[in-house]
C-alpha cells in the first residue's frame, strides 16, 4: 500500500495537493509553442553559446533569475508578470530544481523543472542557436 493512503490526512506529509501535477517535456513543447507556458533556460551564457537553447525559451541565467522573476522588482521580466505557468531547465536539472523552489518563494504558483536541454531535445523539442 502507498504510504499516503495509510495515514490520516493531518499526518500526510507526502501530499502534493498544493503542488502542480508534473509536466513532461513532451507535454511542455506545444505549450511553449502556443504561448501558454513560459520556458526559461537558466544556464550561463557560455553554455547557451556552446549548445543553443530550446526554441521559445527565455534565457535568464541563474544569477539573474531572482531579480528577473520577482514581480516586485522593476527588473522583472514582462513574461513573468503574466501569471502563466513556468518551466525551467538547465544542463541536467539540478539548478532548475533549486530555481523552481526560489520562484515558488517569489510567488509563482505553477513552476516545473523540465530537467536539462538534452531532455528537451530527446522529447523532440527544437534547439536554436544564435
Amino acid at each position: 500500500q502507498d504510504f499516503k493512503h495509510r495515514c490520516p490526512p493531518m499526518f500526510n506529509f507526502f501530499s502534493n495537493a498544493s503542488r502542480p501535477a508534473a509536466l513532461t517535456v513532451r507535454d511542455a513543447i506545444p505549450q511553449v509553442a502556443d504561448g501558454s507556458l513560459v520556458l526559461i533556460d537558466i544556464r550561463e551564457f557560455g553554455e547557451v553559446a556552446a549548445s543553443g537553447k530550446a526554441k521559445g525559451a527565455l534565457h535568464i541565467p541563474t544569477a539573474q533569475l531572482r531579480m528577473k522573476a520577482d514581480p516586485r522588482s522593476p527588473e522583472c521580466h514582462p513574461a513573468l508578470k503574466s501569471g502563466k505557468p513556468v518551466a525551467l531547465y538547465c544542463a541536467s536539472g539540478g539548478r532548475a530544481g533549486m530555481a523552481q523552489g526560489m520562484m515558488r518563494q517569489l510567488g509563482h504558483e505553477t513552476v516545473h523543472n523540465l530537467g536539462g536541454l538534452a531532455h528537451w531535445a530527446q522529447a523532440g523539442g527544437e534547439i536554436v542557436r544564435g
